[in-house]
């Protein structure tokens, strides 16, 4: 279903499509709606070939988002117009909520991905492999597997312009899916630094470096809640200890087989883990509802029994993992969801509409309660 490299960001959640199992149990009451009764005047902002990620500025007047469109070219109001040549991999644009003047902000070298806007919507945060080489990071060998590769991501901050390029993160491989809290102090991300894929936060100088999971597997995707005093990430432990060796022997060659993810709640210090879900499903891209008691994520937890490839939707639970509520019902790939800071619209990336296969685009809907 992918046909491009990003970081674990997109590659965990498209990955995922390829997951078929048997329906647990506490999944059999249906789930299903024929309307999207939380969404109005939804609008597509983007249009043609790969569109993600796309997190709202503070002020919620514009987005950040990652593309392989060369936007630079075709930016023209009233609408965006993809290049007649794509791009590679990922690069990091901004564009005004309305879908119009995309600006490119990321350096158009190495792959890009997870962009997110400081406190103050001056500074941008994302993470580049432009370091290590100018070129696209090669694509790892699937071996009848899905793989992703660890490329060697930082954490990048720089300038609504594009300019004043600082670096965050210099250790070795993967440093990615950073976000910043709503209260302007402090980034989350997941880093291999200590030999493991786990969150870690820091000042917003890229000071103060702190570890908050240490369980063996992968820790990612986090988000704050709306008052900054909790996190809210994705999360897959494997447990036996075949499973934990296989793991670790892809962990040593920079790969990962992404498989089964659920939610996770925990302190902003790394105190008080909770699980969410446990339905065995992939369960992805979680974010804050801002109520801060409830959780909106992507999940095939409905689908992945039916043989072929799964459906992934968007759904609502509460931070005690009850009161499951479907959201999306259109395309076959909704994910990526942040509502905006005043709690009125809703922003996700999903296939409905495409043209083309492979083809995600970025739509944004005012949310009905």
């Amino acid at each position: 279903m992918r046909v491009l490299l990003g970081s674990l960001c997109l590659a965990f959640s498209l990955s995922a499509c390829a997951v078929v199992g048997d329906r647990p149990k506490d999944t059999a009451k249906a789930l299903s709606s024929s309307t999207e009764r939380h969404l109005a005047n939804i609008r597509q902002l983007t249009f043609g070939r790969q569109n993600a990620e796309a997190y709202f500025s503070f002020d919620g007047n514009k987005l950040i988002f990652q593309s392989t469109n060369n936007w630079t070219k075709d930016a023209v109001a009233p609408r965006l117009r993809p290049a007649d040549t794509g791009l590679g991999c990922y690069q990091m644009y901004v564009m005004d909520v309305d879908g119009t003047q995309a600006r490119l902000v990321s350096t158009g070298a190495g792959a890009t991905t997870c962009g997110y806007f400081f406190h103050g919507d001056r500074r941008l945060l994302y993470s580049s492999t432009h370091a290590v080489g100018p070129n696209c990071p090669p694509k790892p060998k699937r071996d009848g597997a899905y793989r992703w590769a660890l490329d060697d991501y930082d954490v990048y901050a720089v300038d609504i312009d594009g300019q004043g390029l600082q670096r965050l993160t210099t250790t070795p491989g993967y440093d990615a899916e950073a976000t910043v809290s709503p209260d302007g102090k402090t980034i989350v991300w997941t880093s291999v630094k200590d030999g493991d894929l786990d969150l870690y936060a820091m000042n917003i100088d890229g000071t103060k470096v702190r570890r908050l999971t240490d369980d063996v597997g992968y820790d990612g995707g986090a988000f704050f809640s709306p008052d900054s005093r909790r996190i809210v990430y994705r999360a897959a432990h494997p447990t036996d200890p075949a499973e934990i060796a296989r793991y670790q022997e892809l962990l040593a060659q920079g790969l990962v087989e992404p498989g089964q993810l659920e939610i996770f709640v925990m302190n902003a210090d790394g105190s008080g883990k909770k699980q969410v879900t446990s339905n065995g499903a992939s369960n992805f891209s979680p974010f804050f509802h801002p109520d801060g008691r409830r959780i909106i994520f992507s999940s095939n937890v409905e689908t992945r029994g039916e043989g072929g490839r799964p459906s992934f939707h968007l759904y609502l639970v509460g931070d005690d993992g009850t009161s499951l509520e479907r959201v999306t019902v259109k395309g076959r790939f909704n994910s990526f969801p942040m509502f905006s800071p005043d709690g009125k619209r809703l922003v996700w990336a999903s296939d409905r509409n495409a043209k083309e296969p492979g083809e995600f685009n970025v739509f944004l809907a005012d949310w009905i309660p």
